[in-house]
């Protein structure tokens, strides 16, 4: 299976009712979630690293073929220099290892304070995990990453290990009107779009506006993108994200709509397979 699609989370309240049935208990959201999507951001690593008794239990709640793509903590990704951090990036690796198979690419997301001026840093941090056993992937915020000759040095060197680029899109949510609802979301950074792989998979993080219409454009450019990218024998994990989070799984949804409609190859959505579907989540 080379698409996946999913949302940031699975421990959401306000699924109950749509994606998950009436009256579901948090301690089954998971199971439930990764029942209907096929992968998850995990953005709770971010915050907090589980115990190895929690991941074992993910890992055992979870169907063959669903896969975790785990963000590093963010006392080892945002505390200035990366190196002195290396031995607690590979300790949370140990932690997440029981995941087994259901381990997708971990994740590496730098600060807007993070500068090109700190390559060498990058670099060993980069060179020290270990590649070839769990996919590392990386996403920049310092806006200098984007401009030359940065950009083509991150390419180059991302290539050379085999480390992904993430990719994130939040051109949805400034586009349009100043809806109080998009303030949130708007403190991620409005930065271009890399439409570039430089590994065998890649991650696209879509920060979807919350009027579907406003999405369109946008999507259909991802579309093009993805099929390209499939047919070269590339892996792409997409997950949706939205300022209102209620409707994250339904845009979701729809994406893999259009990827149908547009006789893109990618496996069926479990989501729409169910023999008795929740509620089905309207489009507005």
């Amino acid at each position: 299976m080379n698409f996946f699609i999913g949302c940031a989370v699975w421990a959401y309240k306000g699924w109950v009712g749509e994606l998950y049935p009436q009256g579901t208990r948090a301690t089954d959201f998971l199971r439930l979630y990764s029942r209907r999507f096929t992968t998850v951001e995990g953005n709770t690593t971010f915050y907090a690293v589980p115990n190895q008794e929690t991941v074992t239990r993910w890992a055992s709640e979870t169907p063959p073929g669903f896969e975790f793509c785990l963000k590093l903590p963010r006392d080892i990704t945002h505390k200035g220099l990366l190196q002195p951090n290396i031995l607690a990036a590979l300790n949370f690796l140990e932690v997440m290892r029981p995941l087994g198979k259901h381990l997708g690419p971990i994740f590496a997301q730098l600060p807007p304070s993070y500068p090109p001026l700190l390559l060498e840093d990058l670099t060993a941090f980069l060179e020290a995990w270990p590649r070839t056993e769990v996919p590392l992937a990386l996403e920049v915020r310092h806006r200098a990453w984007f401009s030359e000759p940065h950009n083509s040095n991150l390419t180059e060197l991302l290539e050379k290990l085999n480390v992904g680029r993430v990719l994130l899109d939040s051109r949805p949510i400034y586009t349009g009107d100043d809806d109080p609802q998009l303030q949130s979301e708007r403190r991620k950074p409005k930065l271009p779009v890399q439409f570039s792989v430089t590994a065998p998979f890649s991650l696209i993080r879509f920060i979807s506006h919350p009027n579907l219409s406003v999405n369109q454009p946008f999507m259909e450019e991802w579309l093009t993108q993805i099929q390209q990218w499939l047919q070269a024998g590339t892996r792409i994990y997409f997950f949706v994200h939205c300022p209102l989070e209620e409707r994250s799984p339904s845009t979701a949804r729809y994406f893999q709509k259009l990827l149908e409609q547009s006789n893109i190859a990618v496996p069926p959505l479990p989501w729409n397979n169910l023999d008795r579907p929740p509620n089905q989540l309207s489009l507005w």
